[in-house]
């Protein structure tokens, strides 16, 4: 089978975006109403608050200078200028919190510091979560070190509680909670995808063996709109001749607990992949190109990694590590390319040579934007905010930052590795007629294999 092939089995992304762009349009109708009093929604934030206030968090909220330096490195901030973007602002109403209810001088603050009402978290809402992607940009700029992303997370929690989670959100959150599915992608629908791909393109794709040594993971994207994502995976899998699975009872990427703030759908999500890893005995978990799925599983604080038996990989530094190996037999490529670093993988996980090592593996002429790795501008579409109908005018005046990025380096075509940014993207380059390819760093690989013809998987282990 040719390597353009991959692109013929389903439709082309700009396609797919239509397509998704429709469903996520129906989400606020679906979302859940509050059931609590509320005193009980603001009882249940400041609580929650509480809760998740260690002295990490202490030392941030007493920290800030207010000095102004947050405000150069966040692209909201750039994109508009309006003062209540600052990141120092989004932890205001928590510093208040924090303040009359466990700071040492509580005493003090609660005669000088007016009470928090529901109004408060509500006001909030937009900072917490239509101008905040937690890309912690901010963070390498503040003098104190002072982590915003991981305070507005806390927020988010808050949110939770208080029933106040934008209405994407809270409906996407509430089907995985309640149906442990994504857009309705169930291990049905991976069946369905997995015997479309082999009927379709003839490649086969090892569901629920019964041991493997890489354990894979999907997602939504993938399942219920770019079957292209999971067939460009396989190939690359098969390629590389590598002992692997995807498993029906632990493959969902998407994690709808960490993007809300629900901590406990957040464990929810995690638990059945961890299970499934070390039932399979897998040695190596590839996360799928899914940026937020990367902390959700790789840094997550309900899982004690160290002890862990497998090791967690996202899907750029599985196919880096490859390259630099040898394994991947690459076509050259042609034309100039640039490359985007997913917010969660690279400025907040480092991998950032690991891409370029699958670039080089095919001569590419790489050419890099003026920030990049760890200064990268965020493309706005990070923490769900791709989502919300309430902040696209930040994520597209924001995005303009990157087309101005992408320009300067003249490149034909940029390439990513995070479903999200790609959406993103798809969406930034329709509304501005802008010209340049974006493309999946993964479709991008399997589309250059020498080799293609290799379609069946390996033979080790027995399927179940």
């Amino acid at each position: 089978m040719s390597a353009t092939a991959t692109t013929q089995v389903f439709p082309t992304f700009a396609e797919v975006y239509q397509g998704f762009a429709g469903q996520i349009g129906m989400l606020r109708e679906m979302a859940p109403t509050p059931t609590k009093s509320d005193d009980q929604r603001l009882q249940g934030a400041v609580d929650t608050l509480i809760e998740e206030t260690n002295a990490g968090e202490a030392v941030w909220l007493e920290s800030c200078i207010h000095c102004g330096q947050c405000t150069s490195a966040c692209h909201y901030f750039q994109a508009l200028g309006d003062a209540k973007y600052a990141p120092m602002r989004k932890m205001d109403l928590y510093r208040r919190v924090y303040r009359r209810e466990i700071s040492p001088l509580r005493w003090l603050h609660r005669l000088v510091t007016k009470a928090v009402e529901l109004a408060d978290f509500e006001d909030a809402v937009p900072l917490i979560y239509d101008s905040c992607s937690e890309c912690g940009r901010c963070t390498m700029v503040c003098p104190m070190g002072i982590d915003t992303a991981s305070l507005v997370h806390h927020m988010r929690s808050a949110m939770v509680a208080a029933e106040l989670v934008p209405p994407e959100l809270a409906a996407l959150r509430m089907e995985q909670l309640h149906q442990g599915t994504v857009f309705g992608s169930s291990p049905e629908a991976l069946k369905n995808m997995v015997d479309t791909i082999r009927e379709r393109a003839g490649v086969d794709i090892p569901l629920d063996k019964e041991s493997a040594e890489v354990m894979v993971l999907s997602s939504a994207v993938d399942l219920v709109a770019n079957g292209n994502g999971l067939l460009a995976t396989a190939r690359i899998m098969n390629h590389i001749s590598v002992d692997w699975t995807i498993c029906s009872d632990g493959f969902e990427s998407a994690n709808f607990g960490l993007l809300s703030g629900d901590m406990s759908l957040w464990k929810k999500q995690s638990d059945p992949i961890v299970a499934a890893a070390k039932r399979v005995k897998a040695k190596t978990l590839v996360i799928a190109e899914c940026g937020h799925a990367y902390p959700a599983l790789r840094w997550n604080p309900m899982l004690r990694s160290g002890a862990l038996p497998f090791e967690m990989m996202y899907m750029s530094e599985f196919l880096g590590k490859q390259a630099q190996a040898g394994k991947l037999r690459l076509k050259p490529m042609e034309g100039k390319v640039t490359f985007h670093d997913p917010c969660k993988t690279g400025r907040r996980g480092g991998a950032f040579d690991e891409p370029r090592s699958v670039l080089k593996a095919m001569n590419a002429d790489l050419v890099e934007m003026p920030n990049h790795k760890e200064y990268n501008w965020c493309c706005g579409g990070g923490a769900g905010i791709f989502l919300l109908a309430d902040a696209t005018e930040l994520r597209d005046e924001s995005f303009k930052i990157k087309i101005r990025e992408v320009d300067e380096t003249g490149a034909d075509s940029v390439v990513v590795s995070c479903a999200s940014c790609r959406l993103n993207f798809e969406s930034g380059r329709q509304k501005n007629h802008w010209d340049k390819r974006v493309e999946s760093l993964v479709e991008l690989t399997a589309a250059h294999l020498i080799d293609d013809d290799v379609a069946v998987a390996p033979a080790a282990g027995a399927a179940s």
